[in-house]
Protein backbone atom coordinates (compact mmCIF):
# COMPACT_ATOMS: atom_id res chain seq x y z
CA UNK A 1 0.00 0.00 0.00
CA UNK A 2 1.75 3.26 -1.15
CA UNK A 3 1.90 6.14 1.00
CA UNK A 4 -1.05 8.56 0.62
CA UNK A 5 -0.73 12.31 -0.18
CA UNK A 6 -1.43 14.39 2.31
CA UNK A 7 -4.36 16.05 0.41
CA UNK A 8 -5.87 13.07 0.30
CA UNK A 9 -5.42 11.77 3.72
CA UNK A 10 -6.90 15.41 5.13
CA UNK A 11 -9.86 14.54 2.69
CA UNK A 12 -10.56 11.58 4.01
CA UNK A 13 -10.23 12.14 7.48
CA UNK A 14 -12.27 15.18 7.86
CA UNK A 15 -14.90 13.58 5.43
CA UNK A 16 -14.84 11.07 7.89
CA UNK A 17 -15.18 12.64 11.01
CA UNK A 18 -18.13 14.97 9.26
CA UNK A 19 -20.12 12.26 9.02
CA UNK A 20 -20.28 10.48 12.01
CA UNK A 21 -21.56 14.00 14.02
CA UNK A 22 -25.57 14.10 13.49
CA UNK A 23 -26.97 17.81 13.76
CA UNK A 24 -28.21 17.28 17.16
CA UNK A 25 -25.10 16.19 18.56
CA UNK A 26 -23.34 19.27 17.64
CA UNK A 27 -26.21 21.62 18.65
CA UNK A 28 -27.96 22.43 15.58
CA UNK A 29 -31.60 22.05 14.68
CA UNK A 30 -31.79 18.99 11.86
CA UNK A 31 -34.36 20.69 9.25
CA UNK A 32 -36.32 18.04 6.91
CA UNK A 33 -36.27 14.62 7.31
CA UNK A 34 -34.17 14.04 4.04
CA UNK A 35 -30.63 14.73 4.39
CA UNK A 36 -28.43 14.01 1.39
CA UNK A 37 -25.41 13.86 3.60
CA UNK A 38 -24.73 11.64 6.55
CA UNK A 39 -23.78 13.75 9.44
CA UNK A 40 -23.37 17.16 9.27
CA UNK A 41 -22.95 19.38 5.77
CA UNK A 42 -20.31 21.15 5.32
CA UNK A 43 -21.89 24.46 5.91
CA UNK A 44 -22.26 23.32 9.21
CA UNK A 45 -18.85 22.45 10.27
CA UNK A 46 -18.55 25.88 8.84
CA UNK A 47 -20.73 27.35 10.61
CA UNK A 48 -19.06 25.30 14.12
CA UNK A 49 -15.98 26.32 12.99
CA UNK A 50 -16.37 30.46 12.56
CA UNK A 51 -15.01 30.10 8.87
CA UNK A 52 -16.74 30.83 5.41
CA UNK A 53 -18.16 27.56 3.52
CA UNK A 54 -15.32 28.22 0.90
CA UNK A 55 -12.63 28.07 3.17
CA UNK A 56 -14.15 24.87 5.00
CA UNK A 57 -14.35 23.92 1.57
CA UNK A 58 -10.74 23.88 0.76
CA UNK A 59 -9.95 22.64 4.14
CA UNK A 60 -11.66 19.67 3.41
CA UNK A 61 -10.05 19.27 0.05
CA UNK A 62 -7.04 18.71 1.14
CA UNK A 63 -5.24 22.29 1.51
CA UNK A 64 -4.21 22.93 5.20
CA UNK A 65 -1.33 24.47 4.53
CA UNK A 66 -2.41 27.87 5.37
CA UNK A 67 -4.33 27.18 8.42
CA UNK A 68 -3.20 28.71 11.40
CA UNK A 69 -3.24 26.90 14.75
CA UNK A 70 -6.44 28.87 15.80
CA UNK A 71 -8.96 27.76 12.59
CA UNK A 72 -7.04 24.12 12.97
CA UNK A 73 -8.66 24.33 17.24
CA UNK A 74 -12.12 25.70 15.61
CA UNK A 75 -12.17 22.78 13.58
CA UNK A 76 -11.24 20.24 15.94
CA UNK A 77 -13.85 21.94 18.10
CA UNK A 78 -16.54 21.58 15.54
CA UNK A 79 -15.72 17.99 14.66
CA UNK A 80 -15.34 17.15 18.24
CA UNK A 81 -12.38 15.41 17.82
CA UNK A 82 -10.34 13.88 20.90
CA UNK A 83 -6.55 14.39 21.53
CA UNK A 84 -5.74 11.51 19.33
CA UNK A 85 -7.98 12.86 16.54
CA UNK A 86 -6.73 16.27 16.96
CA UNK A 87 -3.12 15.59 17.09
CA UNK A 88 -3.36 13.59 13.96
CA UNK A 89 -5.01 16.91 12.35
CA UNK A 90 -1.99 18.69 13.37
CA UNK A 91 0.55 16.26 12.09
CA UNK A 92 -1.76 16.69 8.50
CA UNK A 93 -1.25 20.31 8.40
CA UNK A 94 2.00 20.47 8.86
CA UNK A 95 2.89 17.76 6.39
CA UNK A 96 0.65 19.94 4.25
CA UNK A 97 2.92 22.55 5.05
CA UNK A 98 6.15 21.04 4.11
CA UNK A 99 5.73 18.23 1.31
CA UNK A 100 7.51 15.66 1.60
CA UNK A 101 8.83 15.63 5.32
CA UNK A 102 11.37 16.14 7.19
CA UNK A 103 11.53 12.82 8.13
CA UNK A 104 11.51 11.27 11.65
CA UNK A 105 14.25 10.12 13.58
CA UNK A 106 13.93 6.55 12.78
CA UNK A 107 13.13 4.01 15.84
CA UNK A 108 16.42 1.60 16.97
CA UNK A 109 15.77 -1.81 15.86
CA UNK A 110 17.63 -2.73 18.90
CA UNK A 111 17.08 -2.19 22.78
CA UNK A 112 19.99 -1.15 24.91
CA UNK A 113 21.40 -3.04 27.84
CA UNK A 114 20.06 -0.80 30.33
CA UNK A 115 16.53 -1.07 29.36
CA UNK A 116 17.19 -5.07 29.42
CA UNK A 117 18.47 -4.43 32.53
CA UNK A 118 14.75 -2.41 33.25
CA UNK A 119 12.58 -5.56 31.51
CA UNK A 120 14.79 -8.46 33.89
CA UNK A 121 14.55 -6.13 36.76
CA UNK A 122 10.35 -6.50 36.45
CA UNK A 123 9.81 -9.94 38.03
CA UNK A 124 6.67 -9.83 39.16
CA UNK A 125 4.74 -8.37 35.88
CA UNK A 126 4.75 -8.97 32.06
CA UNK A 127 7.07 -6.25 30.47
CA UNK A 128 7.88 -5.58 26.77
CA UNK A 129 8.81 -3.11 24.54
CA UNK A 130 7.52 -2.66 21.24
CA UNK A 131 7.58 0.30 18.44
CA UNK A 132 4.94 2.07 16.53
CA UNK A 133 4.56 -0.92 13.84
CA UNK A 134 3.58 -2.96 16.88
CA UNK A 135 6.86 -5.16 16.51
CA UNK A 136 8.09 -6.51 19.65
CA UNK A 137 11.33 -6.07 20.54
CA UNK A 138 12.40 -7.06 23.69
CA UNK A 139 10.32 -9.22 26.87
CA UNK A 140 10.80 -10.16 30.13
CA UNK A 141 10.48 -14.04 31.23
CA UNK A 142 6.55 -13.13 32.01
CA UNK A 143 5.72 -11.20 29.25
CA UNK A 144 7.24 -14.40 26.93
CA UNK A 145 4.84 -16.29 29.11
CA UNK A 146 1.83 -14.58 29.00
CA UNK A 147 2.38 -13.75 25.08
CA UNK A 148 3.29 -17.82 24.33
CA UNK A 149 0.09 -17.52 21.79
CA UNK A 150 1.37 -14.12 20.05
CA UNK A 151 5.28 -16.04 19.83
CA UNK A 152 3.95 -19.20 18.20
CA UNK A 153 4.25 -17.37 15.08
CA UNK A 154 8.30 -17.86 13.86
CA UNK A 155 8.68 -14.93 12.29
CA UNK A 156 10.49 -11.85 13.76
CA UNK A 157 9.90 -9.28 15.38
CA UNK A 158 7.01 -11.26 16.09
CA UNK A 159 3.94 -8.62 15.56
CA UNK A 160 1.24 -7.94 17.87
CA UNK A 161 -1.00 -6.48 14.62
CA UNK A 162 -0.32 -9.63 12.18
CA UNK A 163 -1.06 -11.65 14.92
CA UNK A 164 -4.64 -10.31 15.37
CA UNK A 165 -5.52 -9.92 12.01
CA UNK A 166 -3.63 -13.03 10.18
CA UNK A 167 -4.48 -15.17 13.12
CA UNK A 168 -7.93 -14.03 14.12
CA UNK A 169 -9.12 -17.47 15.41
CA UNK A 170 -6.19 -17.51 17.60
CA UNK A 171 -6.77 -14.22 18.78
CA UNK A 172 -10.25 -14.32 19.08
CA UNK A 173 -9.55 -17.40 21.86
CA UNK A 174 -6.69 -15.36 23.33
CA UNK A 175 -8.41 -11.72 23.38
CA UNK A 176 -11.71 -11.80 25.08
CA UNK A 177 -12.46 -8.29 23.98
CA UNK A 178 -11.14 -8.95 20.43
CA UNK A 179 -12.75 -6.78 18.09
CA UNK A 180 -12.16 -3.25 20.37
CA UNK A 181 -8.59 -4.14 20.83
CA UNK A 182 -8.11 -4.84 16.94
CA UNK A 183 -9.84 -2.25 16.12
CA UNK A 184 -7.29 -0.26 18.53
CA UNK A 185 -4.49 -1.97 16.48
CA UNK A 186 -5.91 -0.55 13.43
CA UNK A 187 -6.25 2.84 14.26
CA UNK A 188 -2.83 3.35 16.01
CA UNK A 189 -1.33 2.00 13.43
CA UNK A 190 -2.82 5.08 11.12
CA UNK A 191 -1.56 7.56 14.11
CA UNK A 192 1.82 6.45 13.40
CA UNK A 193 1.22 6.58 9.42
CA UNK A 194 0.56 10.15 10.48
CA UNK A 195 3.89 10.50 12.46
CA UNK A 196 6.02 8.99 9.79
CA UNK A 197 4.81 8.40 6.28
CA UNK A 198 7.82 7.74 5.29
CA UNK A 199 8.12 4.47 6.92
CA UNK A 200 8.72 2.00 4.79
CA UNK A 201 8.07 -0.68 6.91
CA UNK A 202 5.22 0.53 8.56
CA UNK A 203 3.62 0.99 4.43
CA UNK A 204 4.75 -2.62 3.95
CA UNK A 205 3.08 -3.93 7.23
CA UNK A 206 -0.31 -2.14 6.28
CA UNK A 207 -0.43 -3.26 2.73
CA UNK A 208 0.67 -6.92 3.81
CA UNK A 209 -2.83 -6.34 6.44
CA UNK A 210 -4.72 -4.85 3.92
CA UNK A 211 -4.29 -7.89 1.39
CA UNK A 212 -4.42 -10.46 3.81
CA UNK A 213 -7.50 -9.28 6.17
CA UNK A 214 -10.86 -7.65 4.92
CA UNK A 215 -11.63 -6.63 9.02
CA UNK A 216 -8.26 -4.89 8.80
CA UNK A 217 -9.38 -3.31 5.52
CA UNK A 218 -12.95 -2.05 7.26
CA UNK A 219 -11.06 -0.79 10.30
CA UNK A 220 -8.30 1.43 7.95
CA UNK A 221 -10.66 2.61 6.45
CA UNK A 222 -12.71 3.79 9.43
CA UNK A 223 -9.74 6.54 9.57
CA UNK A 224 -10.18 6.32 13.32
CA UNK A 225 -6.87 6.97 15.12
CA UNK A 226 -5.55 6.05 18.90
CA UNK A 227 -3.04 7.26 21.24
CA UNK A 228 -0.83 4.42 22.75
CA UNK A 229 -1.71 4.84 26.51
CA UNK A 230 -3.33 3.06 29.87
CA UNK A 231 -6.15 0.36 29.79
CA UNK A 232 -7.46 -2.86 30.19
CA UNK A 233 -6.95 -6.42 28.56
CA UNK A 234 -8.85 -9.34 29.51
CA UNK A 235 -7.46 -12.67 28.17
CA UNK A 236 -7.86 -16.26 28.06
CA UNK A 237 -4.37 -17.72 29.18
CA UNK A 238 -4.13 -21.27 27.84
CA UNK A 239 -2.21 -22.03 30.99
CA UNK A 240 -3.73 -20.16 33.51
CA UNK A 241 -7.40 -19.14 32.12
CA UNK A 242 -9.10 -15.81 32.53
CA UNK A 243 -7.00 -12.67 33.30
CA UNK A 244 -8.35 -9.04 33.47
CA UNK A 245 -4.76 -7.33 33.25
CA UNK A 246 -4.14 -3.54 33.97
CA UNK A 247 -1.66 -2.46 30.94
CA UNK A 248 0.57 1.30 31.12
CA UNK A 249 2.24 1.98 28.36
CA UNK A 250 5.03 4.57 28.96
CA UNK A 251 6.86 6.68 26.12
CA UNK A 252 10.85 6.12 26.07
CA UNK A 253 12.16 9.34 25.82
CA UNK A 254 15.55 8.62 24.64
CA UNK A 255 14.38 6.00 22.20
CA UNK A 256 11.70 8.28 20.46
CA UNK A 257 9.28 5.78 18.71
CA UNK A 258 9.42 3.13 21.23
CA UNK A 259 7.14 2.09 24.28
CA UNK A 260 7.74 -0.04 27.78
CA UNK A 261 4.01 -1.86 28.27
CA UNK A 262 3.88 -3.15 31.51
CA UNK A 263 1.01 -5.75 32.92
CA UNK A 264 -0.53 -5.38 36.60
CA UNK A 265 -3.26 -6.99 38.65
CA UNK A 266 -4.85 -5.46 41.77
CA UNK A 267 -3.58 -7.27 44.90
CA UNK A 268 -5.68 -10.10 45.90
CA UNK A 269 -7.67 -10.57 42.84
CA UNK A 270 -8.28 -13.62 40.89
CA UNK A 271 -5.94 -12.54 38.27
CA UNK A 272 -2.93 -11.61 40.54
CA UNK A 273 -3.14 -14.95 41.90
CA UNK A 274 -3.03 -16.56 38.38
CA UNK A 275 -0.65 -13.52 37.25
CA UNK A 276 1.64 -15.54 40.44
CA UNK A 277 0.36 -18.87 38.70
CA UNK A 278 1.84 -17.83 35.39
CA UNK A 279 5.13 -16.40 37.16
CA UNK A 280 5.66 -19.66 38.26
CA UNK A 281 4.92 -22.13 35.64
CA UNK A 282 7.44 -19.59 33.21
CA UNK A 283 10.15 -20.13 36.05
CA UNK A 284 10.15 -23.75 35.50
CA UNK A 285 10.41 -23.66 31.66
CA UNK A 286 13.64 -23.67 29.49
CA UNK A 287 13.43 -20.27 27.19
CA UNK A 288 11.62 -20.80 23.83
CA UNK A 289 13.58 -20.31 20.86
CA UNK A 290 11.82 -17.81 19.69
CA UNK A 291 14.49 -15.06 18.94
CA UNK A 292 12.92 -12.97 22.31
CA UNK A 293 14.90 -13.48 25.08
CA UNK A 294 14.53 -11.97 28.56
CA UNK A 295 15.23 -8.94 28.35
CA UNK A 296 16.83 -9.06 24.83
CA UNK A 297 16.26 -6.87 21.78
CA UNK A 298 15.57 -7.96 18.38
CA UNK A 299 16.66 -6.10 15.22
Amino acid sequence: MATKDPRTEIREFLGSRRARIAPEQAGLPAYGGNRRVKGLRREEVALLAGVSVDYYVRMERGSLAGASDGVLDALASALQLDEAERDHLFRLARRSRTPGGPRRRRPAVTVRSTLRQVLDAISDAPAWIVNGRYDVLAMNQLARALYSPVLADSRRPANMARFLYLNPEAARDFFVDYDRIAGDAAAKLRMEAGRDPHDEELVALVGELSTCSELFRQRWASQDVRLHRSGRKRMHHPIVGRLDLDVESLELPAEPGLHLNVCTAAAGTPTADNLALLASWAATQQAPATGIEAGSGNG
